[in-house]
């Protein structure tokens, strides 16, 4: 069977999860974090893709970006498998695939579920168990959205900036969204959604998609979700 297309449309974010090959660990320390870090930036600004979101846990990355060109996130996964393979491989002294095949995504229907996929993509560390709280996570946006910590990275979405009219403002608001657990129902959406590669939104939205690629895309649990 011949594996599903992937599908970017310039100005529409994304949500991309790239997993180690058999769930095997990518980042072994804290200095491959940073090296992962430093390359994406330079990939988002050769690409001219924005990031409004990401984490980098032990065995896998979201990232949250808009494309200013369709292929633009393509081309950043690419360069990211480039650069980052190699060096686990000769700073660990091993060979071979690092990232299972091919990395995830799903289009995101801006106005209903952008922010609820920040606090999906920022929450990724309480869920597993390894922190408390999202603060206590030190690899992901979260520091930058909600705590005012400088992250060249980032590039606020206008959803987030719409929270409030100061930065201080916004960042207490984005802090509130997260007083309020995400509904079980829309992470099954969200995980359903990437793993199938449907966009994330309600039928209107999808049906805009298939029309601007004159070609069916897909489609996994309908509704929009509790926030």
């Amino acid at each position: 069977m011949p594996r599903k297309q992937r599908f970017f449309l310039a100005g529409l974010p994304a949500h991309i999860v790239q997993r180690g090959h058999n769930r095997a660990p990518v980042f072994f320390a804290d200095q491959d974090r940073r090296h992962y870090l430093a390359w994406l930036g330079e990939a988002l600004e050769r690409w001219e893709c924005a990031l409004h979101a990401y984490v980098l846990m032990t065995n896998h990355v979201h990232l949250l970006l808009t494309p200013t060109h369709a292929e633009g996130i393509s081309r950043i996964m690419q360069y990211m498998g480039r650069r980052y393979v190699p060096y686990v491989n000769r700073t660990y002294g091993r060979s071979g695939t690092l990232w299972e095949g091919r990395f995830k995504s799903s289009l995101i229907q801006t106005d209903t579920y952008l922010l609820a996929c920040h606090r999906y993509i920022e929450l990724n560390p309480v869920r597993a168990g390894i922190a408390a709280t999202p603060q206590d996570y030190p690899w992901s946006s979260y520091h930058s959205n909600a705590l005012g910590q400088d992250d060249p990275l980032l590039t606020p979405h206008d959803s987030y900036l719409e929270l409030g009219r100061s930065a201080d403002a916004r960042r207490e608001a984005y802090r509130t969204l997260f007083q309020e657990a995400l509904a079980p129902a829309f992470v099954k959406q969200m995980r359903e959604c990437l793993q199938t590669g449907t966009p994330l939104g309600d039928d209107r939205f999808r049906g805009q998609i298939a029309h601007a690629l004159d070609r069916p895309v897909g489609f996994a649990t309908r509704g929009r979700p509790k926030k």
